[in-house]
């Protein structure tokens, strides 16, 4: 039970993270060609039908029409070709850069932590699982591969330059402008007990739920009984605590059940559905306060939240504007000026 949850939510997370990956062995088989070069790589034509069958795919399995969701995606061809080229800018980039092997890692890393959650002895018997679930193993690596590129190239390249580029004249200037955003928020400290229903009677851990409520609000020892009877926290993704919190970003799943609870109390179990009974501990409060204060920490994401689109933008022109990239005849009109729009955009305002 516990392993179709997970791999069903591993599903669902493919399709809202991005383009899904179902490859169907049937799939019409096209004359290739090359869409598009870039430096010594290649966008393919071939490329492009599987990434638009994908799609189609995915959202025909959301509730889409097929044929609707195949104009949508037609209509959208070129910018997905830019799309691809500028993914193929950013792991260009990723290998001057040194990173394929910490992204590699971070890949393994990921199966093996499903691996270890579904209490499954190897990868292959997990590879064997997934496939017996519809999901290609090798498809979601390389989706986890080019979600982790452009994470990464993005963090070393724009993210960080832009989070530490801020001199102390401007942080100060940017707080006094900006001070109402540096008020310090209502935050909270829980802890997680957490009743799994994986392979076991539901009705029964929904008593269970209530009785260790009832022990803990009863003077029963919090930690020994998390020890006895608890799985991995789902809230805490395992860690047991969450520290300062802040109570507006919490979803209302568990803002609502802590809102009266006491520093040292417990909620009422917290059902999930599919997953289990979550009970939580508040272990502190702080209140809000309208008095600003400069945090130099947050000063800087408040910066960076802000110019980081820009400065994203700015990156990807310098890629296309270094790179040799050469976009057949056929295809052009529809990408170039998708691909350039941006560096068009920045030419006419320079003759203004």
């Amino acid at each position: 039970m516990r392993k179709a949850f997970s791999f069903s939510i591993l599903c669902a997370a493919i399709l809202i993270g991005g383009t899904a990956v179902f490859a169907q062995e049937s799939e019409e088989r096209v004359v290739d060609e090359v869409v598009a070069q870039v430096n010594d790589g290649v966008i393919t034509l071939s490329r492009i039908k599987r990434e638009m069958k994908s799609i189609v795919d995915s959202e025909v399995q959301q509730g889409k029409n097929r044929e609707e969701a195949q104009k949508m995606v037609n209509e959208k061809q070129g910018e997905l070709i830019a799309n691809l080229i500028n993914e193929e800018l950013l792991v260009q980039r990723a290998k001057e850069l040194g990173l394929d092997s910490e992204i590699e890692a971070s890949i393994n890393q990921r199966f093996l932590q499903i691996m270890k959650d579904n209490n499954v002895k190897s990868l292959e018997a997990l590879y064997e699982q997934m496939r017996r679930e519809n999901v290609d193993p090798q498809e979601i690596r390389e989706m986890w591969r080019k979600q982790a590129v452009r994470d990464r190239v993005l963090q070393r390249e724009v993210q960080s330059k832009v989070y530490w580029g801020a001199e102390s004249k401007k942080l100060r200037e940017y707080f006094e402008k900006n001070k109402a955003k540096f008020t310090k928020p209502e935050t909270i400290s829980i802890s997680e007990l957490f009743l799994g229903f994986a392979g076991r009677d539901e009705a029964a851990v929904r008593e269970k739920a209530k009785a260790l409520v009832a022990q803990i609000r009863g003077g029963g020892n919090w930690d020994q009984l998390v020890k006895e009877n608890s799985d991995p926290g789902v809230v805490t993704q395992g860690a047991g605590k969450l520290d300062k919190l802040k109570v507006s970003e919490l979803v209302d799943t568990i803002r609502v059940p802590l809102k009266e609870v006491k520093t040292g109390g417990v909620t009422e179990p917290i059902e999930v559905k599919d997953l289990g009974m979550i009970i939580l501990k508040v272990d502190s409060r702080e209140a809000a306060s309208s008095e600003s204060f400069f945090d130099e920490s947050a000063v800087r994401n408040a910066i960076l939240q802000e110019e980081f689109p820009a400065a994203s933008k700015k990156f990807f022109a310098e890629l296309r504007e270094t790179a040799y990239i050469k976009i057949n005849d056929t295809y052009r009109p529809l990408v170039a000026p998708i691909l350039f729009a941006d560096e068009r955009k920045e030419k006419t305002v320079s003759k203004q």
